[in-house]
């Protein structure tokens, strides 16, 4: 009922009360035939086709609602495939319709064309000089064209838009891949890319520490001491940033106070995930994101394969995925990295704001929805924000409760915190929100770094740009045997020294993108971390050594009474940053029934250590290898992460 007959009815209601006796008219209108809204020129030809009006309704409707085509209501809710609508579109239009491989025209560009939806071809005799996958206006056209009774047919063939893709990929894998691995480099230098991680920044930096070691080791006691003084400075300045940032993040700070847009007010959103050896838990992934509550017709999700991952793709494509799942098939090149099959999405991602998610993740339904609502709300200076993380296998033994603490501390406490102190965080792997410009105008992701995120965080922040976080979680799978965590946890420290040495060997560069409160904190929290991870249990045994058999609660020369004052700091302040943010994190997260295991963090830091020693043997040998972490191996997985 319409607003005006709802008012109508009701004063025919009150006439009625103040006239019982009176006779009402009869309303002829109910009796008069019922006429559907006319279908739009994009939809209209489909019932010819064997498509149901019923769907065409439903697709309206969600267009409507969404302020989007009906076209691409229909094919992405999964009401009519993207190969039967082009397909009843070029025997529509009378035109030939390609599903295999065809000759694209060397000025044919990736990614321009195939986001174009139109791509020239070959210029042989007789056969058509375009190939389209039409969208929107060019849609529109092609139609109007059509009805007028002069579309040049000979012009132009019809493909869908994913077989339009595989033959740019085909034909353009090697600039595709080229682009993914070396855009970076080739717009900002080699001084902003791990790749230079691996000259002769490696060889200063640990040329320097080896100088360093050797003399501390032949010169005697004070070589020891001013060794000591360094990383006892080094750790005291990250334990400040980090207890600076877990105060910051007990302010209450409302992470929702953006007004929540409606489906119509909603950007397209790309959510990029990049796949290798990932066939087992493939129906868990699609069945999580279908789980997002996100208009279907906004919704732009690649699933990035590798070329030779023939297991993944195929159980992709027994899913039968509707149009708004994209299987991208990643040309072969190097490095083999989760940042490259990244950067080759990005390349084609048709959303204003861009998320990434990993294989095993299981966000919150409401997650895009908050982060574009923040995105609208926010200064453009604002160029990312974090979900939380949270680790759902806790049943898995002591080293993922060790884990699900860890990340409880980092993503709950810590980072949120950084975040209110606007300095430069160390972003996740998973669940970053992005608007796509700022991505692309900064390079992208490094395609050579194996901490890609931390390094983007990082880079974001250099380029005059701030992070923020998102209440919203998202589960994660973590491993749960000793090998696998070690392989993942080597990555990581081989990533952090990969991007300590991009941002810091010049420290001037760091200090005129950063400014120097930041570029100072990024450079405590990272170095501090690295230094903690490798010479930590070392220097705890040395520290207490002295304390017990030396000088170091009687110092006697200026220079121990400050060295020994640093130390005991680090020591106090050190252990009050060990077990404050965990803490604060089981609490947030709702791990109480986990918090016993805070008594296993010692064990599991000093395997930490295992690993830091272990990248550093990585880094000189294969900097830039991934070691891929398995998933879908827990037993039992709970959403939240409690």
């Amino acid at each position: 009922m319409s607003l005006l007959d709802h008012s109508f009815g009701k004063r025919q209601a009150e006439g009625r009360r103040a006239q019982p006796a009176a006779r009402q008219p009869v309303d002829f209108r109910r009796f008069l035939p019922r006429h559907e809204p006319a279908l739009p020129a994009a939809i209209a030809f489909l019932p010819a086709y064997g498509v149901s009006p019923d769907k065409l309704m439903q697709a309206m409707a969600q267009a409507r609602e969404a302020a989007i085509r009906p076209e691409a209501a229909l094919m992405a809710s999964g009401l009519v495939s993207q190969e039967d609508y082009y397909r009843a579109l070029a025997r529509h239009l009378g035109l030939a319709f390609v599903d295999g491989p065809v000759d694209l025209a060397r000025e044919a560009s990736f990614p321009r064309h195939m986001l174009a939806g139109a791509a020239p071809l070959g210029e042989a005799p007789d056969e058509p000089l375009w190939l389209l996958a039409p969208h929107g206006r060019l849609l529109d056209d092609l139609l109007t064209l059509h009805r007028r009774g002069v579309l040049p047919r000979e012009r132009y063939a019809i493909a869908t838009p994913r077989q339009l893709a595989g033959n740019m990929f085909a034909q353009r894998g090697s600039a595709v891949a080229h682009t993914a691995s070396h855009d970076l480099q080739e717009r900002f230098g080699d001084e902003l890319s791990a790749i230079s991680a691996g000259g002769w920044r490696t060889l200063a930096v640990f040329g320097a520490l080896a100088a360093a070691a050797f003399a501390a080791w032949f010169s005697g006691g004070l070589a020891w001491l001013v060794a000591s003084f360094v990383f006892s400075l080094l750790m005291a300045g990250g334990i400040v940033v980090r207890l600076f940032a877990t105060a910051a993040s007990c302010e209450a700070r409302p992470d929702t106070e953006a007004p929540v847009l409606r489906d119509d007010e909603l950007p397209v959103y790309s959510v990029i995930i990049a796949l290798y050896r990932e066939a087992n838990v493939a129906a868990d992934l699609i069945a999580a994101l279908d789980r997002i509550d996100y208009p279907a017709g906004k919704f732009d999700i690649q699933l990035v394969v590798e070329a030779e991952d023939r297991e993944t793709f195929a159980a992709l494509d027994r899913l039968n995925l509707p149009a708004r799942y994209r299987i991208v098939v990643a040309p072969d090149g190097r490095p083999r990295t989760k940042p490259r099959a990244l950067n080759i999405a990005l390349a084609g991602a048709r959303g204003s704001l861009i998320c990434i998610f990993d294989a095993e993740d299981i966000p919150e339904a409401g997650q895009l929805r908050e982060a574009a609502s923040r995105f609208a709300a926010a200064p453009q200076s604002l160029a990312c924000l974090q979900g939380r993380l949270a680790v759902d296998n806790t049943g898995d033994g002591w080293l993922v409760r060790c884990f699900a603490i860890e990340y409880a501390a980092l993503f709950d406490v810590i980072n949120p915190g950084l975040c209110a102190l606007r300095l430069p965080v160390p972003l996740g792997g998973t669940s970053n929100h992005f608007r796509t410009q700022i991505l692309r105008d900064i390079g992208g992701w490094d395609a050579w770094n194996v901490t890609e995120d931390i390094d983007l965080g990082l880079r974001l922040a250099r380029m005059g740009y701030d992070a923020d976080s998102i209440s919203a979680s998202t589960s994660e799978e973590a491993p749960a045997a000793l090998q696998a965590w070690m392989r993942q946890r080597r990555r990581w420290f081989k990533g952090w020294i990969q991007t300590l040495l991009v941002h810091f060997a010049d420290p001037l560069a760091a200090l005129r993108g950063m400014g120097l409160l930041r570029a100072l904190a990024a450079a405590l929290y990272v170095g501090g971390t690295l230094a903690g991870a490798l010479l930590g249990p070392l220097f705890a045994l040395l520290a207490l050594h002295e304390a017990i058999f030396g000088r170091l609660l009687t110092p006697e020369t200026p220079f121990e009474i400050v060295a020994s004052t640093l130390w005991c700091f680090v020591a106090l302040a050190g252990i009050v940053c060990a077990f404050w943010p965990p803490i604060l994190g089981i609490r947030r997260r709702g791990l109480r029934d986990i918090a016993s295991s805070l008594l296993l963090m010692l064990p599991y830091w000093m395997l930490s250590t295992v690993a830091a020693w272990w990248a550093v043997m990585d880094f000189i040998r294969a900097p830039f290898h991934w070691l891929k972490t398995d998933h879908g191996l827990a037993k039992k997985r709970t959403r939240g992460g409690s």
